[in-house]
């Protein structure tokens, strides 16, 4: 790895991204992978059923 590479990995290391931020990545993520499948998915369709997990975890939660 170079002097640069090997700086830019320490500096990513250090970031520590908020929960929005988490869930931005998440969803692009998801969308990113299912949408090369199947292209009638959307971004919407995705952060409805990442809602739908999250309503369902905070319940187990409980």
């Amino acid at each position: 790895m170079t002097s640069a590479l090997e700086a830019l990995v320490a500096k990513a290391q250090r970031i520590e991204m908020t929960e929005d931020q988490m869930r931005e990545q998440r969803l692009s993520f998801v969308y990113g992978n299912t949408h090369i499948e199947n292209e009638r998915i959307t971004r919407e369709m995705v952060a409805e059923a990442d809602d739908r997990v999250a309503l369902e975890d905070a319940a187990a939660r409980k």
